[in-house]
Formats: structure tokens, C-alpha cells, sequence
């Protein structure tokens, strides 16, 4: 796969936090309930902490009482890619940004939020950074 950012391993280790390079690069998960953007009810635009591609906005954020950051749509369908998953004895749909392949969790559907799309991009917050609108 080729994406329109990509840079060496190194470099990726040089910019990121080690907890950043691990679910960005290395698809681990944030523990649940510990990220910045949990349950944050600021404005705003979510990018890519690897590479600021916008990812999701603030009005499509929801409730899900899951522990991560829950969206029912990205920004546009282009900002994400969505990969099946097998490991872990489950079969996923991981969520990647569609400009640098980072990792950024999993998109669930059919599991009954009242939202408009029924699905959920549940999201490492650390995979996030938060530009508010009033910035």
C-alpha cells in the first residue's frame, strides 16, 4: 500500500511519543477510559497526530460509554481507509488514516446507537489532535 505521506521507521520513532508510535504504527489499543479526548465536548476538528490529515469533526462525536472516542462518520470517506482485521481470534474492521496508513482503532456497525450511519470509528485519542474552532 502506498500512501502520500510515508517516511522511514526511524523517523516515525524520532516524531512520536513511544505510546503514539505504538498505536500509530504498531496498532496497540490505548487503555480504555484513560485518552485526552474521551469525553471532551470541545469543537473541532480531529487530525492525524502522525501526519494532521482531518479525520472527524466535533458534530459527528458521540456518547458511547466505551472508553475511546466514538464518531459515526469521518470528515469524508476519503480520510480513512478501512482494513479487515483477524488478529486477536476476532474478525474487525480497523480504521487507518488514508493519508500516512497510521492506525487509529476500529469501525463497529449494527450495534444500535442512535446515530444517523449505525456505526461507531471507535479511535485511540492518542491517535488524535484536537484543533478546537475557537483557536
Amino acid at each position: 500500500m502506498s500512501y502520500d505521506v510515508e517516511k522511514p521507521d526511524e523517523q516515525w520513532r524520532a516524531e512520536l511519543t513511544p505510546a503514539e508510535y505504538a498505536v500509530l504504527r504498531q496498532a496497540a489499543t490505548e487503555p480504555a477510559f484513560t485518552g485526552e479526548y474521551t469525553n471532551t465536548k470541545t469543537t473541532g476538528v480531529y487530525s492525524c497526530r502522525a501526519c494532521g490529515a482531518e479525520l472527524f469533526t466535533s458534530t459527528t462525536k458521540f456518547e458511547s460509554h466505551c472508553g475511546w472516542p466514538s464518531f459515526y462518520d469521518p470528515k469524508n470517506t476519503d480520510a480513512v481507509e478501512l482494513i479487515e482485521d483477524r488478529s486477536h481470534g476476532m474478525v474487525r474492521t480497523e480504521v487507518r488514516c488514508a493519508r500516512c496508513g497510521s492506525h487509529l482503532g476500529h469501525v463497529f456497525e449494527g450495534e444500535g446507537y442512535p446515530t444517523p450511519t449505525d456505526q461507531r470509528y471507535c479511535i485511540n485519542s492518542i491517535a488524535l489532535r484536537l484543533t478546537s474552532d475557537e483557536d
